[in-house]
């Protein structure tokens, strides 16, 4: 009777063991870049993406003759106390998504959990101008398995794109899970190809 609870108990904690969780669960939109006629590329300019937040922050900003201007997104009283001028200000609330990336056939980008739009802003190192990208998406919870916790999956509705470096742009996977597929095509107009 011993030898049978035993292995009770190791069968029961086996079966409890077993996960079968996505090893990559990171929700990301997958923007892909093709050229105007289609063909897939690499491009070949060094560029940044931000995204636009709702709202404003307190930014302040210290300067002082002969020294560089020094901004924080904190008050920083060893500055004021080294003899820099500070200056108290608003700005937006913006976060930098992909920093000085070149020769990329793609990019991975956050979706906002609970805004209706995202707002990309990508700029160009080699053109004045940049970009607006406005994707209209719709977030719903996604449960693979209790013990795998909640995710957060988008249904994109609608893209829209300036037109600096960018020709046209186009949904090609509406669902935007952990699996990693392409669910956007951006189409540079051969500007800084």
């Amino acid at each position: 009777m011993k030898k049978l609870l035993c292995i009770l108990a190791l069968a029961t904690l086996l079966a409890c063991s077993s996960n079968n969780c996505p090893l990559s669960s990171t929700v990301l939109c997958n923007y892909y870049f093709y050229d105007r006629s289609g063909v897939a590329i690499k491009y070949g300019d060094s560029f940044s993406v931000t995204t636009l937040l709702p709202g404003q922050k307190t930014v302040y900003t210290y300067r002082k003759l002969g020294y560089q201007t020094e901004t924080r997104d904190a008050r920083d009283t060893t500055l004021v106390n080294a003899g820099y001028a500070e200056t108290v200000g608003t700005a937006r609330r913006d976060t930098l998504l992909v920093n000085k990336a070149s020769n990329r056939s793609y990019i991975q980008v956050p979706m906002s959990y609970f805004n209706k739009a995202d707002t990309l802003i990508f700029d160009y190192s080699s053109i004045s101008g940049n970009d607006t990208i406005i994707v209209e998406h719709e977030g719903y919870a996604h449960v693979e398995l209790p013990e795998c916790g909640t995710h957060v999956y988008h249904h994109l509705r609608s893209v829209r794109a300036t037109d600096a470096a960018i020709d046209h742009i186009e949904i090609t996977n509406p669902l935007v899970d952990y699996e990693g597929k392409e669910n956007i095509r951006i189409y540079f107009n051969g500007v800084v190809e």
